[in-house]
């Protein structure tokens, strides 16, 4: 139990209220799905909840069923109620984390990017911060900011209705465009875990072990969720790699922690998928993109890409020997004397 994180909750409720019924179809806002997902992370010994609860009287139950100690910020004539509750607020957080030392992790509810400079305050602290907000109304500043943000939106057991479909005139059949949007792309995860682990492996005397890895991509980027790829787990997704040739997963000192590596060759595969990620985002109308100025373009994307570290002599060898994969396709064009390239879905 010593070993677990101490987590203190706080919930700026109206944000996550007026969020969830404005940009997920009107639904009421749950607390199940945002426990679930923290139960998973440590222990939570502190939940509080802001807001004028005269507003909320439905959810005030829900949320003392949950343990959650309620704060109430009254409105008052001329006076703000949503800078009352923030301060507020941020005062409590601040006030617990210097008087309750055991507490290492602090958990916001909001999207409010008012929170921002209270985040780095704790984390100058030395205590983690996560955050949850409704994507839509959550502001771009506020999860860079964070260790951990999660999108209550994407939560397991959230289930946001679906937009209701305008009738149609002449019952046509749905488009492609009315279909569920695939998950984020697995070539572009691809690429980004086998830097990731490349990079870990230069700069650590010891193995790359899954939770160390999964540490580094939320500190890449703190809205990271393999579920957004289709993956229930993190360890699924190091299977998914493992058998694309991605990465090696060997057993590590701790159970259920395997050691990550990338296997002989591993970084030339990576870089192949890298390429093709390029390639596609790049392509004009005819799916096509130029060799010449590609490998500045490659490098915009991964500053620290040589072919010459994978062992090709010239970026066309390299990316022949993408085409050879079947990563890309590569082709000559005399209207443009130059090779043309695109992506090989199937690769």
């Amino acid at each position: 139990m010593d070993q677990e994180e101490r987590i203190a909750l706080f919930l700026d409720y109206e944000n996550l209220a007026i969020g969830a019924r404005e940009h997920l179809g009107g639904m009421t806002f749950d607390l199940r799905p945002v426990a679930d997902a923290l139960a998973e992370r440590g222990r939570v010994v502190v939940r509080r909840a802001y807001a004028d609860w005269s507003y909320f009287d439905e959810d005030r139950r829900m949320l003392t069923r949950s343990h959650v100690e309620l704060i109430d910020i009254p409105q008052r004539m001329g006076a703000s109620r949503k800078n009352a509750a923030d301060i507020k607020m941020a005062v409590d957080a601040l006030e617990m984390a210097f008087e309750r030392d055991y507490i290492s992790t602090f958990v916001f509810g909001t999207g409010d990017s008012d929170f921002t400079p209270l985040v780095h305050k704790l984390r100058e602290l030395n205590k983690r911060v996560i955050g949850v907000g409704v994507e839509k109304s959550t502001s771009a500043l506020l999860p860079p900011a964070c260790d951990e943000f999660l999108y209550y939106d994407r939560l397991e057991g959230v289930d946001v209705p679906a937009p209701a479909r305008p009738k149609p005139s002449s019952a046509p059949s749905p488009s492609p465009e009315s279909a569920p949007p695939s998950p984020r792309d697995v070539d572009t995860l691809a690429s980004l875990v086998a830097q990731t682990v490349a990079g870990l492996q230069s700069s650590s005397n010891g193995p790359v072990t899954a939770s160390t890895l999964k540490r580094t991509l939320l500190r890449k980027d703190p809205t990271f969720n393999e579920a957004d790829y289709g993956f229930r787990a993190f360890g699924e997704l190091l299977r998914h790699l493992a058998g694309h040739n991605v990465v090696e997963l060997a057993t590590g000192s701790a159970k259920g922690d395997p050691e990550v590596s990338l296997p002989e060759h591993g970084d030339r595969e990576a870089a192949f998928v890298l390429l093709r990620s390029v390639v596609r985002d790049l392509a004009g109308p005819d799916g096509a993109v130029a060799l010449s100025g590609l490998k500045n373009k490659v490098r915009k994307v991964a500053p620290d890409f040589s072919e010459k570290k994978l062992g090709y002599r010239s970026f066309l060898q390299f990316t022949r020997a993408a085409a050879t994969s079947g990563a890309v396709d590569l082709r000559w064009s005399p209207e443009s004397e130059d090779y043309l390239l695109t992506s090989n879905a199937e690769g």
